[in-house]
């Protein structure tokens, strides 16, 4: 107890950070509607918050080595509430994805910073248990955040300031903290080719795994003011996609335990077709509509930690924080792109089109889990790692799971 105390000030940060960042990508999406932005310039918005988060990614632990952990929190958190701020100043699309490149920023870097301090802070002993509640917390305040869309007045300066004070308040706990930084570890080296050598299933299905979250958390709002959701609808909209995500970890994390990793992401993709194509044709009000976004999040959600468990399959112990790392650099590729082009789909096509784009996203990765299984057989029973959550937030999370990935 004394150490989650002592770790508190950290996942205050976690929760305020995620209610500021987690509710600026469907403020944007409402307010780009709100202020006449074309469908594509609002898709726009949610590639730039993705760019920002990989240059996040790659460059936040450099700047930690060079001025330090709270330093370099102070940075992050000051580029995202600068971005946030200066929506109203300046209504521009292409001033706003910049802006969004500053968010996304924040967001990895702020997280590089916090997941490098617990790393740092906890011993092989407690990192099942802290790590869980670091989970909990950011998985719940992530779901607050897109609450927070049915009472925020959209293309308002007041809406965005409080985002902003919500990303300044994250500065106050470690700001006042009495705990020492820690040392900085050395940042693991991007080698995106290492995920593609211990699995090319996994690299697949990351970037499939961005083309679901990605589209649905950016663009969903166009799509539910397309079928009819006001405001305080969307904000559930988004909430059960993340809600039904977060029950079916532990059920996934099963299967995928027991049974071989390839089959499971077989049969998510299956049920994911099935669910885009309800999506698609039966979301006709807002019950179906809402009960559908819970059941996509349910299915699609585990994806990139099914992905991810089956690559440290075959990976050795010196090599899990950079593939980590690796498998989060293709997730950002089709995060970067995913936004943007379902935007382009919903121009040509309607807004059922972007669940068109995600279905066939799945498909390929059926296709390609079928054909993988019959390049090489599973992994031995006892050779095999633990399936954990993991989150998609810098490219230190590799070390901080380090220890609980140890093989059966």
């Amino acid at each position: 107890m004394r150490l989650i105390l002592s770790l508190s000030a950290l996942f205050l940060s976690v929760i305020l950070l995620q209610l500021s960042s987690g509710g600026v990508g469907p403020l944007d999406a409402l307010s780009g509607v709100a202020l006449g932005f074309s469908t594509g310039e609002i898709g726009m918005l949610g590639s730039a918050h993705f760019v920002g988060f990989f240059i996040g990614c790659w460059g936040a632990p450099r700047l930690m080595g060079r001025v330090g952990h709270a330093r370099a929190f102070a940075a992050f958190t000051s580029l995202g509430a600068i971005g946030l701020m200066g929506h109203m100043m300046v209504v521009n699309p292409y001033a706003w994805a910049g802006m969004r490149i500053a968010s996304g920023l924040c967001v990895a870097g702020c997280y590089t910073v916090i997941e490098g301090w617990l790393m740092a802070r906890i011993e092989n002993a407690d990192r099942g248990r802290v790590t869980g509640i670091y989970r909990v917390a950011d998985m719940g305040a992530s779901l607050v955040a897109q609450l927070l869309i049915g009472v925020l007045t959209p293309a308002h300066y007041i809406s965005y300031n409080l985002l902003a004070m919500l990303c300044c308040a994250a500065l106050l706990p470690l700001a006042l903290s009495r705990a020492t930084a820690p040392e900085m570890p050395e940042a693991p080296r991007l080698r995106p080719g290492l995920a593609w050598a211990c699995s090319p299933l996994a690299v697949v299905a990351v970037i499939v795994s961005a083309l679901s979250g990605a589209t649905f958390r950016m663009i969903g709002p166009i799509y539910g003011q397309e079928v009819g959701l006001v405001p305080e609808q969307l904000a559930w909209f988004l909430a059960l996609f993340i809600l039904g995500g977060a029950l079916t970890q532990y059920p996934t994390g099963w299967l995928a335990d027991k049974y071989d990793r390839r089959w499971v992401l077989v049969g998510i993709s299956s049920l994911t077709l099935v669910s885009c194509l309800s999506s698609a044709l039966l979301s006709v009000g807002t019950v179906s509509t809402l009960v559908n976004a819970f059941i996509f999040g349910m299915i699609t959600f585990p994806v990139y930690s099914v992905a991810s468990a089956h690559a440290h399959d075959f990976a050795r112990s010196d090599q899990r924080a950079e593939l980590s790392a690796a498998l989060l650099f293709f997730y950002a590729v089709g995060a970067i792109a995913a936004p943007y082009l379902a935007s382009q789909l919903i121009v040509l096509f309607g807004p059922a089109a972007i669940f068109a784009m995600i279905a066939l996203g799945h498909a390929v990765l059926l296709t390609f889990g079928l054909a993988r299984m019959r390049v090489r057989p599973a992994p031995a029973p006892g050779t095999r790692t633990h399936y954990i959550y993991a989150p998609r937030t810098s490219f230190v999370i590799g070390r901080l799971l380090r220890g609980m990935r140890e093989r059966r």
